[in-house]
């Protein structure tokens, strides 16, 4: 590269504050963020008509979004508002990169908390229902985590009903911590929902987040994790299920910002109906202090019927060759012929060897969420799904 290509290239990315290709740097300030148009690379995939102008400037009117939670023995779980709630804005690290985060937190006027004490000890996990009840009024929702050091707790955030909901969840892992974060997008068929979840880990906490995605008109979830030391490990787990006319888009950036630290990104998803579109991006960034650092990523999809999409792409993005290990990996395919093949010549009926394929692709991923009454619900789920179009329709 001549001297003359660097400085231009320098310049470009000065100029448009690029940060990593597919995160540009953030601002609090809305004014920083033009109204995406699709033809970014971040919104490229993204059915920005059926949004209901969540990205641009859709009116953020009245809550008509329920919450509603369980409070288990040492944690503080409520809505807050005025200093205390702008106290909260940013306690991920989180600066950010899109108009609709950097409008919610500069327009909702509460935040949810939910604040688990240090060397606390949670043995039941922490629900919080999302019930929307009006997909017509455009909302925003805030809810910040924060886990004190050496403290162990579980939160399930359980989305249903109908909703437009552009959302930013924060989570702040206290050092030593081990925490898990389920999102559950379980919604009406008419809902919108926009939302970007931002973590923090602090050294030496394990910190792992499950997104499951069945419901909804559009669902499109951003979540990242950055770290605050040495020694935090991070796993990302998501499971999704759309069907006809459905798209449900998960994205996915490790910033490994710390040297010594982990993560592993595991994403299955399934299509089913026509124009049915899962759009998966990961994304891993290895700056040149992550030294020592381990990360995986892997997304798989399995096609279960004619006209659908699955766009999947991984990315890694190494700033330094000083690493114990990085890899992607990223599949899209129909029924194993095999695997049926197997199952039939063992007298299993067509309709139950399906089945029991596609319980298999999922049932590793399930498992590996490790919250029994979620695990119940999602082995209840793709059965429920499968009975739609799988039995006894095949192609």
């Amino acid at each position: 590269m001549t001297e003359t290509a660097r400085e231009s290239v320098a310049s470009a990315l000065e100029m448009e504050k690029v940060e990593s290709h597919l995160h540009p740097e953030g601002s609090f300030d809305v004014a920083d963020h033009p109204v995406p148009t699709g033809r970014e690379e971040i919104w490229r995939f993204t059915p920005l008509k059926r949004l209901r102008d969540l990205h641009g400037d859709a009116v953020f009117g009245a809550a008509t979004t329920r919450y509603t939670w369980n409070t288990p023995e040492g944690v503080r779980a409520e809505t807050v508002e005025g200093d205390e709630a702008k106290a909260l804005r940013g306690i991920s690290g989180l600066v950010p990169n899109s108009r609709f985060g950097a409008r919610v937190l500069a327009e909702v006027p509460s935040t949810l908390l939910v604040d688990v004490a240090a060397e606390a000890d949670v043995a039941e996990p922490l629900v919080v229902d999302v019930t929307g009840t009006d997909a017509s009024s455009t909302e925003a929702g805030h809810v910040a985590m924060r886990f004190g050091r050496h403290s162990r707790a579980t939160v399930v955030l359980n989305h249903t009903g109908s909703a437009s909901l552009a959302q930013v969840v924060e989570i702040s892992v206290g050092d030593g911590a081990e925490v898990t974060v389920v999102s559950v997008q379980d919604w009406s068929d008419d809902a919108v929902h926009l939302t970007h979840t931002q973590a923090r880990v602090g050294r030496d906490a394990t910190y792992k987040h499950a997104a499951i995605s069945f419901g909804g008109d559009v669902v499109r979830m951003d979540a990242n994790v950055t770290y605050d030391g040495p020694g935090g490990s991070a796993e990302m787990l998501g499971l999704y299920f759309a069907d006809a006319g459905q798209h449900i888009e998960h994205r996915l950036f490790a910033d490994h910002t710390a040297p010594h630290t982990k993560s592993n990104v595991v994403y299955k998803g399934a299509l089913q109906g026509a124009k049915a579109h899962t759009v998966w991006i990961g994304n891993v960034l290895i700056r040149k202090v992550a030294e020592g650092i381990e990360t995986y990523e892997e997304n798989r999809n399995l096609v279960l019927t004619d006209g659908c999409q699955a766009d999947s792409v991984p990315n890694l993005e190494i700033e330094t060759g000083e690493i114990e290990g990085a890899g992607h990996a990223s599949a899209t395919g129909r029924f194993d012929d095999n695997q049926l093949f197997y199952l039939r010549s063992r007298g299993i009926e067509e309709d139950e060897a399906r089945r029991l394929v596609v319980h298999g692709f999922f049932n590793d991923l399930i498992r590996k969420v490790d919250v029994p009454a979620i695990e119940e619900r999602l082995v209840a789920t793709v059965e429920a799904e499968l009975a739609k179009n799988v039995i006894g329709k095949h192609f």
